[in-house]
């Protein structure tokens, strides 16, 4: 293999092309002078291909696309696309807020296949300070169309973005059944991959109360004959709550929530993270609905479907019976009554956990600063708390749930972060961020954010009584 280095340091170097660093891309595009590349060992963009069935929509407004609300005019704008597909039209007709998921991955593509700064087939393996140059070495591999390496590759830059996004979270007990051959034990993400499989499946179960759990039992639901529907629901979550969806509770995803977050003590977010599960754990409610429609509807002739949805319960154990079925054992939290279930196919809809950091920033955990469970400190701009020593800055995209609260993974406030990462990282303010963004007033003191002079209100002259 051939190794290639470039000698001119670059200003940013993106580690993954998510959706946040492909926020970031797009608006760091037009910033002249502004040196970025971003990697991702990918072929090509794509947002959760296991999880685009027909039907289902994006939980956020279409406002919340990579750049709208940090720069509504940027020619990365969801609308713009519209546009350039011709269906501006028909879009302003189907009076549609959230848009489907399929057409979010196509946007985002969209954007994907018109930026400079992206290099796909590109494997980041690791990240150092050079304390001579005062440089990041990225070190990467380049891979050929099989995914195979190709080529040795070093880049030096003065600041790293790691958007690395998240993985499947699989439970403990079924983690040794999902790569075993036969029986299907798929995650979510795998979902419309093994479709087909799952359709032909004698008895299913689809484990997760979440949005991803309610999407794919109603899609299972649709497509099985009724009468002989076969399918378990289950999930250790009390109830199948709703999403918090009210307008001050939509509050928690502004920045003026997470400026506020950031500032209580790490015992605190700990905790809150940890109770404000139902601001985005939750289930749509067009797609509650949609399920009981479904089931009411199947009722119409008398009898009820062979559905099972039981909330409140979690795996112990589980094995394989014969090779070809999978025994799950299960316990009910509030009645402490335990049971078994056999099925002949398992759905995973158990969620994602953030990506560890720690194989690509091997390199950087000596000057890395942790908190009190070892977890990379991340200050108000997005960026790791590193030894003073170092003269760059890594920031963090949707790795900081534990310093910055919910909205981290939120789709609606990528743009924003972006902008902070860019008016940091330049010195300047290319985008301006606005000073409030919500109703809601978050503790009894309102701290002052960091915004432009220009924009800062005009100070009054107190009036004297009498005058």
């Amino acid at each position: 293999m051939n190794a290639t280095a470039s000698d001119a340091p670059r200003d940013l170097v993106g580690i993954g092309i998510g959706p946040f660093n492909l926020s970031l891309a797009a608006l760091a595009d037009p910033l002249g002078g502004l040196d970025a590349v971003f990697y991702d060992q990918r072929p090509a963009f794509h947002w959760h291909p296991g999880l685009l069935i027909d039907g289902a929509r994006v939980q956020v407004p279409f406002l919340a696309d990579l750049v709208t609300l940090a720069d509504p005019a940027s020619p990365w704008t969801f609308l713009n696309h519209l546009k350039a597909r011709d269906r501006l039209f028909p879009f302003y007709f189907a009076e549609r807020f959230h848009i489907r998921r399929a057409e979010y991955d196509a946007y985002c593509r969209w954007v994907a296949e018109s930026l400079p700064s992206l290099r796909f087939h590109h494997q980041v393996d690791a990240v150092r300070w050079n304390p001579e140059r005062e440089l990041f070495e990225v070190d990467y591999t380049q891979l050929d169309a099989e995914g195979e390496a190709e080529a040795l590759g070093r880049t030096h830059t003065r600041n790293v973005v790691l958007g690395v996004g998240t993985e499947p979270d699989v439970p403990d007990p079924l983690r040794p059944l999902v790569d075993a051959p036969g029986v299907p034990v798929l995650h979510a993400a795998d979902y419309l991959d093994h479709r087909d499989a799952l359709l032909a499946a004698g008895h299913v179960t689809v484990i997760g109360t979440g949005q991803s759990g309610a999407e794919i039992f109603l899609d299972l639901l649709r497509h099985r004959p009724a009468g002989r529907e076969r399918l378990h629901w289950l999930g250790r979550s009390e109830a199948f709550a709703p999403m918090e969806y009210s307008k001050l509770g939509l509050e928690h995803f502004t920045p003026d929530y997470t400026r506020y977050f950031h500032g209580l003590a790490e015992q605190v977010r700990d905790r809150l993270v940890a109770s404000q599960w139902q601001l985005h754990k939750g289930i749509d409610a067009d797609t509650t609905a949609d399920i009981h429609d479904e089931l009411y509807r199947r009722t119409l002739d008398g009898g009820w479907p062979d559905t099972v949805l039981t909330p409140g319960v979690h795996v112990r154990t589980a094995g394989r019976v014969a090779t070809t079925r999978i025994e799950l054992h299960l316990e009910h939290a509030q009645q402490k009554t335990r049971s078994r279930l056999t099925t002949d196919a398992v759905v995973l809809a158990t969620g994602y956990r953030e990506r560890p950091l720690g194989r690509v920033l091997a390199g950087l955990d000596p000057y890395m600063r942790r908190d009190s469970r070892e977890r990379p400190r991340v200050d108000d701009r997005f960026r790791l708390l590193l030894d003073p020593c170092v003269g760059g800055s890594v920031y963090v995209q949707n790795a900081e749930t534990h310093t910055h609260g919910v909205g981290a993974p939120d789709l609606g406030l990528a743009a924003w972060r972006s902008a902070t990462i860019l008016n940091d990282l330049t010195g300047q303010e290319p985008y301006p961020l606005p000073s409030r963004t919500a109703f809601t007033t978050f503790g009894l003191e309102r701290g002052q954010p960091q915004i432009p002079s220009a924009r800062r209100p005009r100070a009054l002259t107190p009036l004297v009584d009498g005058v």
